[in-house]
């Protein structure tokens, strides 16, 4: 399993960018696909978007064109590109294989204030 630890959350302003890191461990990490999730109050944890273990991308409607999912397998760390920032864009986000198989983090907290 992959355990990972998100930073680079907090508050964004409307039409802004956020970057999110995830620092993960596991020796198995760059053969894993993961993912970036985000969770808002009061509804489920959803996936927003994924990276194979070649590179290979996909993304939620919701993210799409605006979001970018990107890995460095030698820092084992998984990164999210925000931009163009939404008050819907506010979640706490988390990373984790894909599917999530692996022990939940704590999270980074991400608010989009207009």
């Amino acid at each position: 399993q992959v355990h990972s630890v998100e930073s680079g959350g907090g508050l964004g302003q409307v039409g802004g960018e956020l970057r999110l890191s995830c620092a993960a461990s596991g020796s198995i990490f760059s053969i894993k696909p993961m993912g970036w999730y985000r969770q808002a109050p009061g509804k489920q944890r959803d996936l927003v978007a994924r990276i194979s273990s070649s590179g290979s991308t996909s993304y939620a409607d919701s993210v799409k064109g605006r979001f970018t999912i990107s890995r460095d397998n030698a820092k084992i760390t998984v990164y999210l590109e925000m931009n163009s920032l939404k008050p819907e864009d506010t979640a706490v986000y988390y990373c984790n294989e894909v599917p999530p198989t692996a022990p939940w983090g704590q999270g980074t907290q991400v608010t989009v204030s207009s």
